[in-house]
């Protein structure tokens, strides 16, 4: 019981936490910016990520039969893939934003344009519909022996295919793949993104122009550690290295602590947006007092 009011306090935050953000930016004119774009974009993928993993979660602690079918046990396994991948994917997007926005700020209109970022966030939901698809057709065609019990609170894949009593080379060259292409890039464009930003941010003259700059980017940057720091702990560790709950922890934490952590992360850092949460909640108590 105490694991699960826990739980769900962290899953009702991450929902009104991450809507928050999307209401606010939604709203307010002057967020309609690439930055924010993809800000809003993320917070849909971290509620829709949770919620594919904590409902099942607070099931199983309060029942004492912790079932889940195979297809049910698949299609949460495909969803946590399919917008785990756009997110990863998508924060390497954000970070080349930061670029632009600091090292070429006088071409950011032309280079960040709505074209430009509506077509990163269908290269996003591309890559990470394929990702998902290759990896759940992969472990379906596996076979699973008399010994079904994941040691986990989630189908997570590494614990499904462990589970598998038949050869799973395929899917370990899959995963080796998939983690060079949807998390060592990106996070090497990412990292290489804010070295140049970095570079750029102590070279400007002005102390106000400095702060503003990095306050702006220390948020994403602190978002970027987070997500890239789990997943490629947890998928990029050779296997003789892994531990079931060292798995079990690392899952918890980008499935259900990184999703609530990034509304607080991104609200308390940026200006703009503790400005326009400030708006909705004055506008909100008005309309109680009438």
């Amino acid at each position: 019981m105490v694991l699960f009011a826990v739980v769900l306090c962290m899953y009702l935050i991450t929902l009104a936490g991450n809507t928050l953000i999307i209401v606010a930016i939604r709203i307010n004119a002057r967020l309609n910016t690439p930055m924010y774009f993809f800000l809003c974009n993320l917070s849909i993928l971290d509620i829709g990520y949770t919620t594919s993993v904590v409902p099942q979660l607070l099931v199983h602690l309060l029942t004492h039969h912790k079932s889940i079918s195979f297809n049910r046990c698949m299609t949460q396994l495909y969803i946590a893939l399919f917008l785990g991948s756009i997110e990863y994917i998508m924060l390497a997007f954000m970070a080349y934003d930061r670029y632009v926005a600091v090292c070429h700020p006088l071409h950011y209109k032309t280079i960040m344009s709505r074209r430009v970022c509506l077509q990163m966030m269908m290269a996003s939901w591309t890559s990470g519909c394929i990702n998902a698809v290759v990896h759940t057709a992969f472990t379906t065609r596996l076979h699973f022996c008399n010994y079904n019990v994941i040691n986990h609170f989630l189908c997570e894949l590494l614990a499904v295919i462990n589970l598998s009593c038949s050869d799973t080379f395929v899917n370990d060259i899959g995963l080796m793949v998939s983690g060079v292409l949807v998390l060592f890039i990106p996070c090497t464009l990412t990292v290489l993104s804010y070295v140049y930003i970095i570079s750029a941010i102590l070279r400007i003259r002005s102390a106000e122009g400095r702060h503003r700059a990095f306050s702006t980017c220390t948020s994403h940057l602190t978002v970027v550690i987070l997500c890239y720091g789990t997943a490629m702990v947890a998928y990029m560790t050779p296997k003789a290295e892994t531990s079931p709950n060292r798995d079990k922890m690392l899952s918890f934490f980008y499935a259900v602590v990184t999703p609530m952590l990034n509304p607080l992360i991104y609200s308390l850092r940026n200006k703009e947006v503790k400005a326009a949460l400030t708006k909705i909640i004055r506008w909100k108590n008005v309309n109680l007092e009438r």
